[in-house]
Parts: structure tokens; sequence; C-alpha cells
């Protein structure tokens, strides 16, 4: 192992005023992964929320490498909160003026936060990467550069190096959409080192180099995939149709989380299948946005997970940088289509792609419209207006954002992605719901379950934005009635609850999340059924005219007529076909009346609620 480097997690950021908060804990990393090749992690322990605005338990890491043949490149830089440390760590590795290339996986500012700082230390670095790429850094670092703009199949050779006598030579392979649509790969064949950036990547924080602990990462892995490249799995495979033609991969070297050797295969298969499942059917929605434009990206991957939380198929497709002849036929073959707000007066370029966007539409597709919030949008009820006036089906009504968004505007982004992916899925479920046998169905509805309702609100303070935006006190809330509830474990208590995968409430029971498991009463249950049983338009508030209790239990709201309550957390969570099983333990828990029975829910089939 090479040189490690820093502060210890807990030695940095204590809070100087009483009462406030304390600085959040950044440490850096330094250690060799291969030959003539270092690892630069910058750690970001206490970060709790991240790009569409979904919760990180275990903080997250941005990942640089250099690596050194008779030249030397630098793959991708860091977070600008890290901007004291990481430019003096990289300049005890090397003088940043003996940097020949700086490779840039992909520009979003988590990676590329420090790229005009390593500039102004070396004007004559040439920057590579893709087309699109560079033209997003020309608006960004403000500032020119040399570059070199590549695609699949293209390499950089740094020649051998004199000490070790490896050749590092890089193929470079496209990845368009993972999860940026600027993003490429680059395979060191001198190493078998694969650099993927997001891909394959995690948030999840610790002094683990590599994936030694796979049952630890596991569920953040899984959590990340779904957050950002499943809406995307069509753009995975044909990303991993590109790997399959490299020679052995040794080491996935992401841009966040530990590094993937040990259990590389075990990674990748995970990534195949689930995109395999993702991409099955020919109906899917695409979901438009228009790259570096507002919070037009992070907009669209919340409605996108929503939609493939019903199980429906979506892919996001970027305005500004698909070409036309892909535009239309993405466009023209999907069963639905949602629209941003795009910039009035944008540029040439993308009205072209605008028109080719409305060209493509077909009176059979839904269809629904979002809010940019770029600070120069199209009107969003002139946008509808034009997608009304083509005669296609409203999906859900525009989402009007008139705030930098928080994470309800998140959520209710996310909430009318899962009412699209149920008007896409619908024919399928009602099939299923017919598929099983008579008497099999018959027998299966005899298994009773008691009613609750499960509760959840997390407050959120905000963080330092993510890729753009400032941080913001919000709060989220939801609730579902359940019935498939059962105790699991005496010391510690606990009790499994299964919760579909298209339940708005699934986001705010990951691992470590707290929820309350709310009892009702046989004899006072039926006024609270019909209120959570009803459907919510996105973003409505589900505790609007319901008697509950604050500030009882840490996980949400307890129902005033409820007949008891548990306040629970979740330790595990099983992915079953279409519910979640999750694991949680009881931490508190009380009864209103010791005398009244719990309600009990006796079904008559067993194929649906």
């Amino acid at each position: 192992m090479a040189d490690t480097a820093t502060a210890s997690p807990s030695a940095t950021g204590t809070a100087t005023n009483p009462g406030a908060a304390p600085e959040p804990r950044l440490s850096l990393q330094c250690d060799a992964i291969g030959p003539d090749t270092t690892a630069i992690r910058s750690l970001d322990w206490d970060r709790s929320r991240f790009d569409i605005e979904f919760g990180l338990r275990n903080g997250t890491t941005y990942n640089s490498f250099l690596v050194r043949g008779e030249r030397t490149a630098l793959i991708d830089t860091s977070h600008l909160k890290f901007e004291s440390t990481w430019l003096p760590l990289l300049e005890q590795q090397i003088d940043p003026q003996a940097i020949d290339y700086l490779i840039v996986s992909h520009t979003e500012p988590d990676h590329s936060g420090l790229i005009g700082h390593l500039i102004e230390r070396n004007p004559e670095i040439t920057i590579v990467a893709s087309k699109v790429a560079i033209q997003f850094l020309e608006n960004q670092v403000h500032r020119p550069f040399k570059s070199q703009a590549v695609k699949s199949g293209e390499e950089l050779d740094l020649g051998t190096n004199p000490e070790s006598g490896v050749q590092h030579r890089f193929e470079f392979l496209s990845a368009p959409n993972l999860h940026w649509p600027d993003t490429i790969f680059s395979f060191d064949h001198g190493t078998g080192i694969l650099y993927t950036c997001d891909a394959f990547g995690l948030h999840y924080c610790s002094g683990d180099l590599f994936d030694v602990d796979p049952g630890a990462i596991a569920p953040d892995f899984r959590f990340y995939y779904d957050c950002l490249m499943g809406p995307n799995a069509r753009s995975v495979l044909q990303a991993m149709k590109r790997m399959d033609a490299l020679p052995e991969i040794t080491t996935v070297a992401v841009g966040h989380g530990p590094l993937l050797r040990h259990h590389l295969g075990l990674w990748l298969g995970d990534y195949r299948e689930w995109s395999a499942g993702r991409s099955k059917g020919e109906a899917y929605a695409a979901v438009c946005y228009v790259s570096q434009y507002g919070f037009c990206d992070r907009l669209s991957q919340a409605i996108a997970r929503g939609i493939g939380k019903a199980g429906a198929q979506v892919q996001l497709v970027d305005l500004r940088a698909t070409d036309a002849q892909e535009l239309s036929a993405l466009v023209g073959e999907a069963s639905a289509v949602v629209v941003p707000t795009w910039p009035a007066g944008a540029d040439a370029e993308l009205q072209t792609s605008i028109g080719t966007l409305l060209a493509a539409l077909n009176p059979k597709q839904w269809v629904a419209c979002y809010d940019a919030f770029g600070g120069n949008d199209e009107p969003i009820d002139t946008v509808a207006s034009q997608l009304r006036s083509l005669g296609q089906k409203s999906a859900f009504e525009p989402l009007r954002i008139r705030q930098v968004p928080q994470v309800a505007d998140y959520q209710r982004c996310e909430e009318a992605g899962t009412d699209l992916g149920q008007l896409l899925t619908r024919e399928k479920t009602i099939a299923a719901m017919k598929a099983l046998d008579g008497d099999l169905d018959k027998a299966l509805g005899r298994v009773s379950g008691g009613l609750y309702v499960v509760t959840a609100r997390q407050e959120d303070t905000g963080t330092d934005g993510g890729a753009s935006g400032p941080a913001s006190a919000t709060a989220r809330s939801s609730a579902m009635v359940a019935s498939w509830v059962a105790q699991a474990s005496f010391d510690p208590p606990g009790l499994t609850v299964a919760v579909a995968k298209d339940r708005a409430i699934e986001a705010l029971m990951q691992v470590g999340d707290r929820f309350v498991l709310n009892v009702l009463r046989e004899d006072n249950h039926q006024q609270l059924l019909r209120h959570f049983l009803k459907r919510f338009p996105p973003g409505a508030d589900r505790f609007a005219g319901v008697n509950t209790l604050e500030g009882v239990a840490a996980g949400g709201p307890v129902l005033g007529d409820a007949l008891a309550y548990l306040g629970c957390r979740v330790v595990q969570r099983l992915e079953g076909p279409d519910h979640w099983i999750i694991y949680a333990e009881v931490e508190q828990g009380n009864v209103a009346d010791t005398e009244a029975s719990t309600a009990v829910h006796h079904r008559k089939v067993g194929n649906h609620y």
C-alpha cells in the first residue's frame, strides 16, 4: 500500500459556537490500487442527501485517480468543498504542471468541481472527454483550455512507465446517460482497471478502499442503482455490451464508494440482471430533460424513478445531447412522453431538438410536463397548451415548481411518475390478477391479517445542495394502509411489513429510517381506512383532516384514533417480486385501550388487495 493521507474523520469539524451545528467531517485517503496507479478519495462522512434528493445513510466519497506512464493522466477531480485539502494532497503526489492529461469521466460538479483550479496551476494540461463533456466544460470553467474529444474505441497511450515496465494504454467507451449524457468509461489495458465514474458506484463512506464486505455495502449499491441507473437500464445494457469486448477487467474504479475488486462478478451480475428486468417489454415512458439547465436533470430523474417503482419501463432523453434520429425514435416509440419547460429563446440547436420532439409525438401517447426552474423557462402553461393542441392524453397535471426544489417537490415528481407508471402497467396488472388458479387464489385469500396504517415523516435540514442548488429545511411524509404485517423476533422485538414497490412511502423506509405502525381498532377503523385507501394526488398531505399526535414517536405521526402504535427502525430490506419485505426493530410503543381488539382483514381472493 502507498501512503495513506490525512485527517481522521473524528478530528475535523468542531463547532465553536454553543448550539451551532458541527462542521461536516471531511477527510482524504491516498492509496495505490495498481502499478503506477493511485486513488485519491475524498471522504464526505456526513452527507445526508444527494442528487435527486434521495437520502444517504452512510455518507459518500468522490474518487479520483492518478496514472503514470511515460506521461501522466489524472482521472477526474473532486467536489469544490475539498478545495483546501485535495489540491495540496495532489501536489504532494505530483507537480500539477507534470500532469499531461485530465480525463473527465463526466462533468457533474461533484467530480469536476476543481477542474478550474487545476487549469490555473497547469494551463497546458489537455482535457480528454466526450464531445458533449467538453461543451459543458466550456460553460463551466469560463477559461480557455486544451481539449481532446474521444468516443468509443479511441485510445490514449501514456507510454510505458520506466520503473514498472507497464504500458498504460487507455481505451474509451461511450456510456451516455450513466447517469449524464456526457459520460465515458476509461479502460487501462496495462492494469485491467476500468474507470466508470458514477456507474457501478454507491454512496458509502468508509475507510475500506475496496469491496471487502459485500453484505455491508449491498443495500447501498442497490439503492444507488434504483435511484440513478435504473431509469437508464437500456443504456446500462448497451454500456455492458461494450465492456464485454474488453480484456479481463480486474477492478472497476468507481467515482463514489469503495472500488469493486474482490466481488466484481457479483456486482456486474446484479447490474446485468436488474437492467435486463427493467428493459423487458416494449411499452416505456420517455422522460425528456435539458442537460445543465436549471433543475431539469434532477427533477427528470425523480419522475423516472417513480415510473420505475411502478414496474414500468423508462428512458431518460437529453434534448440537448441526443441526435435528431435517435430523439425521434425514442419519443415516437414511447407509450408516454414527459416534457420539461425549456429556456425561452433557446439556441438554434436546442430549438431544432424541441421541434423534433414535438413532431415525433403521436395521438396515442400519454404526455405531461414539468417546470425545469431554470430562471428563464418557457411558461409551463404554454408548453402544456402546445401538448394539448397535438391531441395527446394527459398523464398528470403540470408539475409547477415555484421555488428552488425541496425534498417535497422531488417527492411530488416521484409520485407523479408512479401514477404514470401505473397507467402504463394497468393492463399487465389486470392480467396478473386473473392469472392465478381459482382454487389456489381462494385458498391464498384465506390468509388473514390485521389492519394498520404505516406513517413516516423525515425532517430534512438540507445539504450543500448536491450538484446544484442551496440547502433547505424541508420535510416529507407519507402513509399507507397495511395488512401484511407480522411479528418477526422477540429479542430485540421486531416485525416485518410488506410494502409494494410502487408505494410512495417505500422511499421513506430505507435501512436506518424510522416509521410508525398504527394499529387500527376493530370498533372504530372505517373512517381511517377510507381516508388512507383513497387515491391522493402527487404531493398531497396524507394527514389533512386526520387527528394526529405529533412528537410522540420519532418516525412519524401517531394517529389519535389508533388502538396502539409501535415506533420502528428499519434494519433490513428483502426484495420480493412486487414487494419489499421490511424488517424493523420496535423501539417504542403504547396501547390506548387494553380492552379493545385489533381490526382484522379477511380477503376473498389472494391475487390483489
